[in-house]
């Protein structure tokens, strides 16, 4: 005897927003995969060595900050002498009693 049950339906044909939208799982699922080795990598990497590494990071920043500093202070500075000069020939009346 056979078996009375009938085949499963066969799935419909996807529209191209359904399409689109299993493509971007797809991609989701792709990003996530790289995300999970790059932490599995990240864990597996002893801490004294990533604190090493932020030390460094840390350094670099703070001779950044630094230099910038150091640019808006000369930047400033050149202003107020420039400033200065314009001023001492009489353009607006002030210095001299």
């Amino acid at each position: 005897m056979t078996d009375p049950t009938p085949p499963p339906p066969q799935p419909a044909p996807c529209t191209p927003l359904e399409q689109e939208v299993l493509d971007e799982y797809s991609l989701l699922l792709s990003n996530l995969n790289k995300l999970s080795t790059v932490l599995s990598s990240l864990a597996e990497r002893p801490t004294a060595e990533i604190l090493d590494g932020l030390r460094l990071l840390e350094r670099k920043t703070s001779l950044v900050c630094t230099l910038l500093k150091a640019s808006v202070y000369s930047i400033v500075l050149q202003q107020q002498i420039y400033g200065g000069e314009e001023g001492g020939r009489g353009g607006r009346g002030e210095g001299y009693g």
